[in-house]
Protein backbone atom coordinates (compact mmCIF):
# COMPACT_ATOMS: atom_id res chain seq x y z
CA UNK A 1 0.00 0.00 0.00
CA UNK A 2 1.37 3.45 -0.91
CA UNK A 3 1.89 6.05 1.78
CA UNK A 4 -0.65 8.42 0.26
CA UNK A 5 -3.30 5.71 0.04
CA UNK A 6 -2.64 4.67 3.64
CA UNK A 7 -3.01 8.23 4.89
CA UNK A 8 -6.25 8.69 2.90
CA UNK A 9 -7.64 5.52 4.44
CA UNK A 10 -7.03 6.90 7.91
CA UNK A 11 -8.10 10.49 7.32
CA UNK A 12 -11.81 9.89 7.86
CA UNK A 13 -11.12 7.88 11.00
CA UNK A 14 -9.04 10.51 12.75
CA UNK A 15 -10.49 13.69 11.29
CA UNK A 16 -13.15 13.97 13.97
CA UNK A 17 -10.81 13.49 16.88
CA UNK A 18 -8.18 15.82 15.46
CA UNK A 19 -10.82 18.51 15.05
CA UNK A 20 -11.62 18.12 18.72
CA UNK A 21 -7.94 18.31 19.55
CA UNK A 22 -7.58 21.60 17.70
CA UNK A 23 -10.71 23.09 19.21
CA UNK A 24 -9.98 22.09 22.76
CA UNK A 25 -6.27 22.84 22.72
CA UNK A 26 -6.91 26.41 21.61
CA UNK A 27 -8.11 27.29 25.10
CA UNK A 28 -4.70 26.40 26.56
CA UNK A 29 -6.06 25.69 30.02
CA UNK A 30 -3.98 23.87 32.64
CA UNK A 31 -5.04 21.48 35.40
CA UNK A 32 -3.97 18.39 37.30
CA UNK A 33 -3.33 15.31 35.18
CA UNK A 34 -6.21 12.83 34.93
CA UNK A 35 -6.59 9.34 33.47
CA UNK A 36 -10.26 8.49 32.83
CA UNK A 37 -10.69 5.89 30.08
CA UNK A 38 -7.11 6.17 28.84
CA UNK A 39 -6.19 3.51 26.30
CA UNK A 40 -2.75 2.02 27.01
CA UNK A 41 -1.15 1.05 23.66
CA UNK A 42 0.10 -2.51 24.03
CA UNK A 43 3.79 -3.29 24.26
CA UNK A 44 5.33 -6.11 26.28
CA UNK A 45 8.12 -3.84 27.53
CA UNK A 46 5.56 -1.52 29.16
CA UNK A 47 2.86 -4.02 30.17
CA UNK A 48 5.21 -6.29 32.12
CA UNK A 49 5.63 -3.37 34.54
CA UNK A 50 1.92 -3.83 35.38
CA UNK A 51 2.34 -7.48 36.46
CA UNK A 52 1.65 -6.94 40.16
CA UNK A 53 -1.57 -5.04 39.46
CA UNK A 54 -2.84 -7.33 36.71
CA UNK A 55 -1.95 -10.70 38.26
CA UNK A 56 -3.23 -10.20 41.81
CA UNK A 57 -5.04 -12.93 43.74
CA UNK A 58 -7.02 -10.31 45.65
CA UNK A 59 -8.70 -8.95 42.50
CA UNK A 60 -10.35 -10.17 39.32
CA UNK A 61 -8.95 -8.42 36.26
CA UNK A 62 -9.51 -9.63 32.70
CA UNK A 63 -5.82 -9.87 31.95
CA UNK A 64 -6.04 -11.59 28.56
CA UNK A 65 -7.95 -8.84 26.72
CA UNK A 66 -5.42 -6.19 25.65
CA UNK A 67 -4.84 -3.24 25.38
CA UNK A 68 -6.02 -2.14 28.76
CA UNK A 69 -7.82 1.02 29.79
CA UNK A 70 -6.49 2.99 32.75
CA UNK A 71 -9.95 3.80 34.07
CA UNK A 72 -9.65 0.58 36.09
CA UNK A 73 -8.77 1.51 39.68
CA UNK A 74 -6.18 -1.27 39.69
CA UNK A 75 -4.17 0.41 36.97
CA UNK A 76 -4.62 4.13 37.57
CA UNK A 77 -2.15 4.45 40.42
CA UNK A 78 0.51 2.30 38.77
CA UNK A 79 0.01 4.02 35.42
CA UNK A 80 0.52 7.40 37.05
CA UNK A 81 3.69 6.15 38.74
CA UNK A 82 5.12 4.97 35.43
CA UNK A 83 4.16 8.16 33.62
CA UNK A 84 5.91 10.23 36.29
CA UNK A 85 8.93 8.02 36.91
CA UNK A 86 11.84 10.19 38.03
CA UNK A 87 9.83 13.41 37.64
CA UNK A 88 10.20 15.88 40.53
CA UNK A 89 7.59 18.64 40.29
CA UNK A 90 9.25 20.54 43.14
CA UNK A 91 12.45 21.12 41.18
CA UNK A 92 12.55 24.07 38.80
CA UNK A 93 13.77 23.13 35.34
CA UNK A 94 13.94 25.14 32.15
CA UNK A 95 11.43 24.51 29.36
CA UNK A 96 13.80 22.50 27.14
CA UNK A 97 14.88 20.26 30.02
CA UNK A 98 11.26 19.61 31.05
CA UNK A 99 10.25 18.60 27.50
CA UNK A 100 13.16 16.19 27.21
CA UNK A 101 12.87 14.53 30.63
CA UNK A 102 9.52 15.28 32.32
CA UNK A 103 6.65 16.43 30.08
CA UNK A 104 4.82 15.96 26.83
CA UNK A 105 5.93 18.27 24.05
CA UNK A 106 2.43 19.77 24.09
CA UNK A 107 -0.10 19.21 26.86
CA UNK A 108 -3.45 20.93 27.36
CA UNK A 109 -5.54 20.07 30.40
CA UNK A 110 -8.63 21.08 32.31
CA UNK A 111 -11.22 19.30 34.42
CA UNK A 112 -12.91 18.17 31.20
CA UNK A 113 -10.04 17.12 28.98
CA UNK A 114 -6.40 16.10 28.78
CA UNK A 115 -4.72 16.26 25.36
CA UNK A 116 -1.07 15.76 24.51
CA UNK A 117 1.25 15.57 21.49
CA UNK A 118 4.84 14.37 21.12
CA UNK A 119 7.61 13.87 18.61
CA UNK A 120 8.67 10.20 18.50
CA UNK A 121 12.17 9.51 17.22
CA UNK A 122 13.68 6.09 16.58
CA UNK A 123 17.27 6.64 15.48
CA UNK A 124 19.55 3.59 15.54
CA UNK A 125 22.96 2.62 14.28
CA UNK A 126 24.38 -0.87 14.41
CA UNK A 127 27.03 -3.27 13.28
CA UNK A 128 26.55 -6.79 11.99
CA UNK A 129 29.79 -8.62 12.64
CA UNK A 130 29.24 -11.60 10.34
CA UNK A 131 29.56 -9.67 7.09
CA UNK A 132 30.92 -6.40 8.47
CA UNK A 133 28.01 -4.31 7.25
CA UNK A 134 26.46 -1.42 9.11
CA UNK A 135 22.77 -1.19 9.97
CA UNK A 136 20.76 1.92 10.69
CA UNK A 137 17.24 3.18 11.17
CA UNK A 138 15.92 6.71 10.70
CA UNK A 139 12.36 7.10 12.01
CA UNK A 140 10.51 10.34 12.62
CA UNK A 141 7.18 9.92 14.31
CA UNK A 142 4.46 11.67 16.25
CA UNK A 143 1.70 10.83 18.67
CA UNK A 144 -1.47 12.72 19.57
CA UNK A 145 -3.83 11.44 22.21
CA UNK A 146 -5.99 12.23 25.16
CA UNK A 147 -9.39 12.16 26.81
CA UNK A 148 -12.41 14.41 26.57
CA UNK A 149 -14.69 13.97 29.53
CA UNK A 150 -14.73 10.55 31.14
CA UNK A 151 -16.23 8.72 28.18
CA UNK A 152 -14.24 9.64 25.09
CA UNK A 153 -10.56 8.98 24.34
CA UNK A 154 -8.47 8.94 21.19
CA UNK A 155 -4.95 8.12 20.09
CA UNK A 156 -3.03 8.34 16.83
CA UNK A 157 0.58 8.03 15.82
CA UNK A 158 2.51 7.97 12.58
CA UNK A 159 6.04 7.12 11.52
CA UNK A 160 8.12 7.83 8.42
CA UNK A 161 10.96 5.30 8.17
CA UNK A 162 14.12 4.47 6.27
CA UNK A 163 16.41 1.63 7.33
CA UNK A 164 19.06 -0.92 6.49
CA UNK A 165 18.35 -4.08 8.50
CA UNK A 166 20.34 -7.08 9.65
CA UNK A 167 20.74 -9.88 7.11
CA UNK A 168 17.95 -12.18 8.36
CA UNK A 169 15.43 -9.31 8.47
CA UNK A 170 16.44 -8.17 4.98
CA UNK A 171 15.79 -11.68 3.66
CA UNK A 172 12.38 -11.76 5.35
CA UNK A 173 11.39 -8.35 3.94
CA UNK A 174 12.56 -9.18 0.42
CA UNK A 175 10.57 -12.42 0.48
CA UNK A 176 7.35 -11.16 2.09
CA UNK A 177 7.42 -7.52 0.95
CA UNK A 178 6.52 -6.22 4.40
CA UNK A 179 8.54 -4.85 7.30
CA UNK A 180 7.90 -7.14 10.31
CA UNK A 181 5.00 -5.90 12.46
CA UNK A 182 4.69 -2.73 10.37
CA UNK A 183 3.77 -2.20 6.71
CA UNK A 184 4.85 -2.54 3.09
CA UNK A 185 6.40 0.33 1.15
CA UNK A 186 9.38 1.01 -1.11
CA UNK A 187 11.31 -2.06 -0.09
CA UNK A 188 14.41 -2.06 -2.24
CA UNK A 189 17.08 -4.73 -2.16
CA UNK A 190 18.97 -3.07 0.69
CA UNK A 191 17.49 0.23 1.88
CA UNK A 192 13.84 0.08 2.96
CA UNK A 193 11.43 3.03 2.98
CA UNK A 194 7.95 2.75 4.50
CA UNK A 195 5.28 4.50 6.58
CA UNK A 196 3.30 3.26 9.58
CA UNK A 197 0.17 4.81 11.09
CA UNK A 198 -2.10 3.96 14.03
CA UNK A 199 -5.45 5.48 15.04
CA UNK A 200 -7.99 4.56 17.72
CA UNK A 201 -11.16 6.31 18.90
CA UNK A 202 -12.82 4.93 22.04
CA UNK A 203 -16.20 5.67 23.64
CA UNK A 204 -17.30 4.31 27.03
CA UNK A 205 -20.92 5.28 27.70
CA UNK A 206 -21.03 3.47 31.06
CA UNK A 207 -19.08 0.97 33.15
CA UNK A 208 -20.51 -1.93 31.17
CA UNK A 209 -19.69 -1.00 27.56
CA UNK A 210 -16.82 0.24 25.46
CA UNK A 211 -16.83 0.90 21.70
CA UNK A 212 -13.66 1.43 19.68
CA UNK A 213 -13.02 2.24 16.03
CA UNK A 214 -9.44 1.79 15.01
CA UNK A 215 -6.66 1.20 12.55
CA UNK A 216 -4.49 -0.70 14.97
CA UNK A 217 -3.89 -4.20 16.40
CA UNK A 218 -5.43 -6.44 19.05
CA UNK A 219 -4.00 -9.07 21.38
CA UNK A 220 -5.66 -11.94 23.26
CA UNK A 221 -3.70 -13.88 25.84
CA UNK A 222 -1.49 -13.73 28.92
CA UNK A 223 1.77 -14.63 27.21
CA UNK A 224 4.45 -12.98 25.13
CA UNK A 225 3.12 -14.81 22.06
CA UNK A 226 -0.52 -15.57 21.32
CA UNK A 227 -1.83 -18.57 19.42
CA UNK A 228 -5.29 -16.96 19.17
CA UNK A 229 -4.72 -13.35 18.12
CA UNK A 230 -1.46 -11.43 18.43
CA UNK A 231 -0.05 -8.08 17.32
CA UNK A 232 2.59 -9.57 15.02
CA UNK A 233 1.02 -8.46 11.73
CA UNK A 234 0.45 -4.98 10.32
CA UNK A 235 -2.30 -2.64 11.50
CA UNK A 236 -5.80 -3.22 10.17
CA UNK A 237 -9.18 -1.48 10.29
CA UNK A 238 -11.63 -2.74 12.91
CA UNK A 239 -14.66 -2.02 15.04
CA UNK A 240 -14.48 -3.42 18.57
CA UNK A 241 -17.09 -3.87 21.28
CA UNK A 242 -16.33 -4.77 24.90
CA UNK A 243 -19.05 -5.56 27.41
CA UNK A 244 -18.45 -6.29 31.09
CA UNK A 245 -21.06 -7.76 33.42
CA UNK A 246 -19.87 -8.98 36.81
CA UNK A 247 -17.01 -11.42 36.32
CA UNK A 248 -17.58 -11.83 32.58
CA UNK A 249 -16.07 -9.66 29.86
CA UNK A 250 -17.06 -10.09 26.23
CA UNK A 251 -15.17 -8.74 23.23
CA UNK A 252 -16.13 -8.83 19.57
CA UNK A 253 -13.97 -7.51 16.73
CA UNK A 254 -15.04 -6.97 13.13
CA UNK A 255 -11.95 -6.31 11.04
CA UNK A 256 -10.90 -5.74 7.45
CA UNK A 257 -7.39 -6.80 6.44
CA UNK A 258 -5.27 -6.53 3.31
CA UNK A 259 -2.99 -8.95 1.49
CA UNK A 260 -0.96 -7.30 -1.26
CA UNK A 261 0.20 -10.64 -2.67
CA UNK A 262 -3.18 -12.35 -2.97
CA UNK A 263 -4.14 -12.98 -6.62
CA UNK A 264 -7.17 -11.17 -8.08
CA UNK A 265 -10.36 -13.09 -8.64
CA UNK A 266 -10.37 -12.66 -12.43
CA UNK A 267 -8.56 -10.71 -15.11
CA UNK A 268 -11.17 -7.99 -14.59
CA UNK A 269 -9.52 -5.58 -12.16
CA UNK A 270 -12.90 -4.35 -10.98
CA UNK A 271 -13.41 -7.79 -9.44
CA UNK A 272 -9.87 -8.22 -8.22
CA UNK A 273 -9.73 -8.30 -4.43
CA UNK A 274 -6.93 -8.24 -1.91
CA UNK A 275 -9.04 -7.76 1.18
CA UNK A 276 -10.81 -10.03 3.66
CA UNK A 277 -13.09 -9.77 6.68
CA UNK A 278 -12.85 -11.30 10.13
CA UNK A 279 -15.37 -11.64 12.95
CA UNK A 280 -13.66 -12.53 16.22
CA UNK A 281 -15.51 -13.19 19.49
CA UNK A 282 -13.94 -13.77 22.89
CA UNK A 283 -15.60 -14.35 26.27
CA UNK A 284 -13.44 -14.17 29.41
CA UNK A 285 -14.88 -15.50 32.68
CA UNK A 286 -13.11 -14.87 35.99
CA UNK A 287 -14.39 -17.97 37.75
CA UNK A 288 -12.53 -17.01 40.93
CA UNK A 289 -9.86 -14.58 42.03
CA UNK A 290 -7.26 -17.04 40.77
CA UNK A 291 -8.80 -18.84 37.81
CA UNK A 292 -10.12 -17.50 34.51
CA UNK A 293 -11.34 -19.19 31.35
CA UNK A 294 -11.70 -17.58 27.93
CA UNK A 295 -13.46 -18.96 24.84
CA UNK A 296 -12.48 -17.73 21.38
CA UNK A 297 -13.97 -18.07 17.92
CA UNK A 298 -13.02 -16.40 14.66
CA UNK A 299 -14.34 -16.63 11.13
CA UNK A 300 -12.57 -15.30 8.04
CA UNK A 301 -14.22 -14.70 4.70
CA UNK A 302 -13.35 -13.02 1.41
CA UNK A 303 -14.58 -12.56 -2.13
CA UNK A 304 -14.78 -15.79 -4.08
CA UNK A 305 -15.44 -17.11 -7.56
CA UNK A 306 -17.87 -16.99 -9.24
CA UNK A 307 -19.78 -14.44 -7.15
CA UNK A 308 -17.13 -11.73 -7.32
CA UNK A 309 -17.11 -9.06 -4.66
CA UNK A 310 -18.94 -10.15 -1.52
CA UNK A 311 -18.13 -7.44 0.99
CA UNK A 312 -19.13 -7.54 4.63
CA UNK A 313 -21.38 -10.49 5.47
CA UNK A 314 -24.11 -9.29 7.83
CA UNK A 315 -24.78 -12.90 8.82
CA UNK A 316 -21.84 -12.46 11.19
CA UNK A 317 -22.86 -9.15 12.76
CA UNK A 318 -24.72 -10.71 15.68
CA UNK A 319 -22.13 -10.60 18.48
CA UNK A 320 -23.55 -13.38 20.68
CA UNK A 321 -24.41 -15.98 18.04
CA UNK A 322 -22.38 -19.17 17.77
CA UNK A 323 -20.97 -18.82 14.29
CA UNK A 324 -20.51 -22.41 13.16
CA UNK A 325 -24.19 -22.90 12.16
CA UNK A 326 -24.09 -19.66 10.16
CA UNK A 327 -20.79 -20.52 8.50
CA UNK A 328 -22.05 -24.00 7.64
CA UNK A 329 -25.35 -22.62 6.35
CA UNK A 330 -23.50 -20.78 3.58
CA UNK A 331 -23.51 -23.55 1.00
CA UNK A 332 -20.11 -24.12 -0.63
CA UNK A 333 -18.83 -21.53 1.83
CA UNK A 334 -15.22 -20.37 1.45
CA UNK A 335 -15.38 -19.06 5.04
CA UNK A 336 -12.91 -20.39 7.59
CA UNK A 337 -13.76 -20.98 11.26
CA UNK A 338 -11.24 -21.28 14.12
CA UNK A 339 -12.02 -22.06 17.78
CA UNK A 340 -9.85 -21.72 20.87
CA UNK A 341 -9.55 -21.15 24.59
CA UNK A 342 -7.34 -19.24 27.01
CA UNK A 343 -6.82 -20.29 30.65
CA UNK A 344 -5.01 -18.60 33.53
CA UNK A 345 -4.42 -19.64 37.12
CA UNK A 346 -2.67 -17.41 39.65
CA UNK A 347 -0.62 -19.86 41.69
CA UNK A 348 0.54 -17.19 44.12
CA UNK A 349 0.23 -13.45 44.68
CA UNK A 350 3.06 -12.80 42.21
CA UNK A 351 2.96 -15.71 39.74
CA UNK A 352 0.49 -17.11 37.21
CA UNK A 353 0.42 -20.08 34.86
CA UNK A 354 -1.42 -19.71 31.58
CA UNK A 355 -2.18 -21.56 28.39
CA UNK A 356 -3.99 -21.50 25.07
CA UNK A 357 -5.42 -24.11 22.75
CA UNK A 358 -6.63 -23.47 19.20
CA UNK A 359 -8.57 -25.85 16.96
CA UNK A 360 -8.17 -24.92 13.32
CA UNK A 361 -9.65 -28.12 11.96
CA UNK A 362 -9.94 -31.77 12.98
CA UNK A 363 -11.55 -35.08 12.12
CA UNK A 364 -12.76 -36.78 15.30
CA UNK A 365 -11.91 -40.35 14.29
CA UNK A 366 -8.36 -39.31 13.38
CA UNK A 367 -7.53 -37.30 16.51
CA UNK A 368 -6.32 -40.09 18.83
CA UNK A 369 -5.23 -42.82 16.42
CA UNK A 370 -1.73 -41.42 15.93
CA UNK A 371 -1.94 -41.45 12.15
CA UNK A 372 -0.67 -37.90 11.70
CA UNK A 373 -3.70 -36.92 9.62
CA UNK A 374 -3.08 -33.56 7.93
CA UNK A 375 -6.44 -32.03 8.95
CA UNK A 376 -5.83 -32.44 12.69
CA UNK A 377 -4.62 -28.86 12.91
CA UNK A 378 -4.13 -27.31 16.32
CA UNK A 379 -1.84 -25.02 18.31
CA UNK A 380 -0.89 -24.97 22.00
CA UNK A 381 0.71 -22.52 24.42
CA UNK A 382 1.87 -23.14 28.02
CA UNK A 383 3.56 -20.52 30.17
CA UNK A 384 4.53 -19.14 33.56
CA UNK A 385 4.96 -15.47 34.36
CA UNK A 386 5.44 -13.41 37.48
CA UNK A 387 7.11 -10.54 39.29
CA UNK A 388 9.75 -10.02 42.00
CA UNK A 389 11.73 -13.14 41.10
CA UNK A 390 14.00 -14.30 43.98
CA UNK A 391 12.25 -11.59 46.05
CA UNK A 392 13.96 -8.89 43.98
CA UNK A 393 11.50 -6.04 43.45
CA UNK A 394 10.73 -5.23 39.79
CA UNK A 395 12.46 -8.37 38.52
CA UNK A 396 9.81 -9.78 36.17
CA UNK A 397 10.02 -13.06 34.28
CA UNK A 398 8.22 -15.20 31.71
CA UNK A 399 8.81 -18.76 30.47
CA UNK A 400 6.75 -20.05 27.57
CA UNK A 401 6.27 -23.00 25.20
CA UNK A 402 4.45 -22.69 21.87
CA UNK A 403 3.73 -25.22 19.14
CA UNK A 404 1.53 -25.54 16.06
CA UNK A 405 1.01 -28.61 13.88
CA UNK A 406 1.64 -28.51 10.14
CA UNK A 407 -0.96 -26.67 8.03
CA UNK A 408 -2.50 -24.94 11.07
CA UNK A 409 -3.82 -21.44 10.21
CA UNK A 410 -3.76 -22.21 6.46
CA UNK A 411 -6.77 -22.62 4.15
CA UNK A 412 -7.47 -23.80 0.62
CA UNK A 413 -6.76 -20.26 -0.61
CA UNK A 414 -4.16 -17.73 0.50
CA UNK A 415 -6.59 -14.91 1.21
CA UNK A 416 -8.50 -16.72 3.97
CA UNK A 417 -5.43 -17.96 5.79
CA UNK A 418 -5.11 -16.59 9.33
CA UNK A 419 -2.94 -13.67 8.31
CA UNK A 420 -2.80 -9.96 7.54
CA UNK A 421 -0.50 -8.09 5.15
CA UNK A 422 1.79 -11.10 4.55
CA UNK A 423 2.26 -11.99 8.23
CA UNK A 424 0.49 -14.45 10.57
CA UNK A 425 -2.17 -13.20 12.98
CA UNK A 426 -0.95 -15.62 15.65
CA UNK A 427 2.66 -16.79 16.00
CA UNK A 428 5.29 -15.17 13.71
CA UNK A 429 6.65 -18.62 12.71
CA UNK A 430 3.32 -19.63 11.19
CA UNK A 431 2.96 -23.39 11.76
CA UNK A 432 4.92 -26.66 11.93
CA UNK A 433 7.16 -25.57 14.83
CA UNK A 434 7.99 -25.89 18.53
CA UNK A 435 9.36 -22.95 20.48
CA UNK A 436 10.73 -22.46 24.01
CA UNK A 437 11.40 -18.91 25.18
CA UNK A 438 12.22 -17.00 28.33
CA UNK A 439 12.29 -13.29 29.11
CA UNK A 440 13.65 -11.54 32.21
CA UNK A 441 13.23 -7.81 32.80
CA UNK A 442 14.57 -5.70 35.66
CA UNK A 443 13.83 -2.03 36.31
CA UNK A 444 15.80 0.23 38.63
CA UNK A 445 14.72 3.87 38.69
CA UNK A 446 15.06 4.95 35.04
CA UNK A 447 17.23 1.99 34.01
CA UNK A 448 15.76 -1.05 32.24
CA UNK A 449 17.53 -4.38 31.68
CA UNK A 450 16.00 -7.11 29.54
CA UNK A 451 17.27 -10.49 28.40
CA UNK A 452 15.53 -12.93 26.07
CA UNK A 453 16.47 -16.43 24.98
CA UNK A 454 14.54 -18.76 22.67
CA UNK A 455 14.99 -22.04 20.86
CA UNK A 456 12.74 -23.27 18.05
CA UNK A 457 12.65 -26.31 15.81
CA UNK A 458 10.59 -26.13 12.65
CA UNK A 459 10.29 -27.69 9.23
CA UNK A 460 11.08 -25.52 6.24
CA UNK A 461 9.73 -26.28 2.78
CA UNK A 462 12.16 -27.61 0.16
CA UNK A 463 11.62 -25.94 -3.21
CA UNK A 464 8.19 -26.71 -4.64
CA UNK A 465 6.92 -28.72 -1.64
CA UNK A 466 4.44 -27.81 1.10
CA UNK A 467 5.19 -29.43 4.46
CA UNK A 468 2.87 -27.11 6.37
CA UNK A 469 5.06 -24.27 7.69
CA UNK A 470 4.01 -21.56 5.24
CA UNK A 471 0.42 -20.65 6.15
CA UNK A 472 -0.04 -18.77 2.86
CA UNK A 473 0.17 -21.95 0.78
CA UNK A 474 -3.04 -23.83 0.05
CA UNK A 475 -3.33 -26.97 2.14
CA UNK A 476 -4.48 -28.71 -1.06
CA UNK A 477 -0.81 -28.68 -2.09
CA UNK A 478 0.24 -30.76 0.97
CA UNK A 479 2.88 -33.44 0.51
CA UNK A 480 0.85 -36.29 2.07
CA UNK A 481 -2.37 -36.91 4.02
CA UNK A 482 -0.95 -39.11 6.79
CA UNK A 483 2.27 -39.28 8.77
CA UNK A 484 2.48 -35.54 9.36
CA UNK A 485 4.40 -34.34 12.43
CA UNK A 486 5.81 -31.12 13.84
CA UNK A 487 9.19 -30.33 12.26
CA UNK A 488 8.62 -32.29 9.05
CA UNK A 489 10.31 -31.06 5.91
CA UNK A 490 13.75 -29.50 6.14
CA UNK A 491 14.31 -29.77 9.89
CA UNK A 492 15.73 -26.46 11.13
CA UNK A 493 16.95 -25.22 14.51
CA UNK A 494 16.85 -21.58 15.55
CA UNK A 495 18.74 -20.14 18.54
CA UNK A 496 17.99 -16.54 19.43
CA UNK A 497 19.52 -14.42 22.20
CA UNK A 498 18.89 -10.73 22.82
CA UNK A 499 19.95 -8.32 25.55
CA UNK A 500 18.96 -4.67 26.00
CA UNK A 501 19.99 -1.96 28.41
CA UNK A 502 18.13 1.34 28.32
CA UNK A 503 17.94 4.58 30.24
CA UNK A 504 14.56 6.31 30.27
CA UNK A 505 14.80 10.00 29.42
CA UNK A 506 11.08 10.83 29.39
CA UNK A 507 8.37 8.45 30.66
CA UNK A 508 5.55 10.38 28.96
CA UNK A 509 6.47 9.06 25.52
CA UNK A 510 8.98 6.36 26.46
CA UNK A 511 11.98 8.29 25.15
CA UNK A 512 15.08 6.29 25.98
CA UNK A 513 18.70 5.67 25.11
CA UNK A 514 19.11 1.99 24.30
CA UNK A 515 22.02 -0.39 23.75
CA UNK A 516 21.17 -3.82 22.39
CA UNK A 517 22.77 -7.00 21.14
CA UNK A 518 21.41 -9.96 19.15
CA UNK A 519 22.84 -13.40 18.49
CA UNK A 520 20.88 -15.53 16.04
CA UNK A 521 21.83 -18.91 14.62
CA UNK A 522 19.57 -20.71 12.14
CA UNK A 523 20.84 -24.03 10.84
CA UNK A 524 19.81 -27.19 9.06
CA UNK A 525 21.65 -29.91 7.14
CA UNK A 526 21.63 -27.63 4.08
CA UNK A 527 22.62 -24.22 5.49
CA UNK A 528 23.79 -22.20 8.48
CA UNK A 529 22.94 -18.50 8.82
CA UNK A 530 24.36 -16.53 11.74
CA UNK A 531 23.71 -13.00 12.92
CA UNK A 532 25.79 -11.14 15.49
CA UNK A 533 24.44 -7.63 15.85
CA UNK A 534 24.94 -4.70 18.20
CA UNK A 535 22.80 -1.55 18.07
CA UNK A 536 22.68 1.82 19.79
CA UNK A 537 19.98 4.42 19.49
CA UNK A 538 17.58 7.05 20.72
CA UNK A 539 14.16 5.41 20.74
CA UNK A 540 10.59 6.26 21.62
CA UNK A 541 6.93 5.11 21.52
CA UNK A 542 4.89 2.22 22.94
CA UNK A 543 4.60 -0.58 20.35
CA UNK A 544 5.81 -4.12 19.70
CA UNK A 545 8.07 -4.61 16.69
CA UNK A 546 8.77 -8.34 16.56
CA UNK A 547 12.17 -9.30 15.14
CA UNK A 548 12.78 -12.40 17.26
CA UNK A 549 12.06 -15.11 14.74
Amino acid sequence: MSKSKLHRQLSKLVAGCLFLVTAVCSSGARAQEQTPNVNLPYSYQFYQKLNKQVYDVDTRMHSSIRGYYADDTLLVQRYQQLMNLGVDSNVYRKWVRRKITDEHLLNFQSEDYNIYADFLPDFQIGREFNDGQGTWKNTRGYQIGGTIGKKFSFYTNGFENQAVFANYLTRFINTNQVVPSEMSGKLGEKTKDWAYVTALVSYTPNKYLNFALGYDKNFIGDGYRSMLLSDVAANYSFFRLRATVGNIQYQTIFSYMLDNQAPPLTDDRRLGSRGKWNAMHYVDWNISNRFSLGLFQAVTWADAEPEGKRGFDFNYIHPFVFLRPIESANSSSPDKMRLGMNVKYEVSKKAAVYGQFLFDEFVAKEVFNGSGFWANKWAVQLGLRGSDLFKVENLNYLAEFNTARPYTYSHFQRLTSYSGMNQPLAHPMGANFREFLGIVNYSYKRFDFQGQASYARYGMDPAGLNYGSNIFLSYNTRVHDYGNHVGQGLETDLYFLEAKVSYLLNPKYNLRIELGGVYRNEKSVEFTQKTKLITFGLRSSFRNLYQDF
